[in-house]
């Protein structure tokens, strides 16, 4: 069989394409993937406009991607958060393949701001095609450490 014999109407990476080309998608999700749930901790950490960020997560949320999820604080109106779903946490490789090829060919030169290191062995992580039936870590054995560039910034020094 010849690759260029699947109909771009059948292809897989078009299919994803319809759900995840947008630019907003991704991040957003990358911060869900990281523990943000909150509508304001998402335009906090993105400086997204809430129009943008309000039409992507409904988008998302009507994909499967993430699901909406009351909550209240104290004295406080009704409030919505948006949890990955297993759909968004099978993408996960995806975008530490993502980020590992920007640090690769479009890094900043002190290097990555962010290093993924497995938390039972302690050795960096990385995306890669493997054999179904090896070994992978799973995402929450995976510790998020800074890369060299953040520690330059943290620590006040240009790059």
């Amino acid at each position: 069989m010849e690759w260029t014999s699947v109909d771009l109407d059948n292809c897989p990476i078009v299919r994803a394409l319809d759900v995840l080309g947008n630019r907003w998608t991704l991040i957003v999700l990358r911060e869900s993937l990281n523990g943000v749930r909150r509508f304001e901790d998402f335009l906090h950490h993105l400086g997204v406009s809430p129009s943008v960020l309000s039409k992507r997560l409904k988008e998302m949320v009507d994909q499967g991607l993430l699901v909406r999820e009351p909550y209240r604080e104290p004295g406080g109106r009704e409030r919505h958060e948006y949890h990955p779903t297993q759909k968004a946490w099978e993408l996960y490789p995806v975008l530490v393949g993502l980020m590992q090829w920007g640090d690769r060919h479009l890094g900043d030169p002190t290097g990555p701001p962010v290093r993924l290191v497995d938390s039972v062995s302690g050795q960096p992580v990385m995306a890669a095609v493997v054999p179904s039936d090896a070994a992978v870590c799973s995402p929450a054995d995976i510790r998020v450490e800074p890369g060299e560039s953040l520690k330059l910034r943290e620590a006040g020094r240009p790059d």
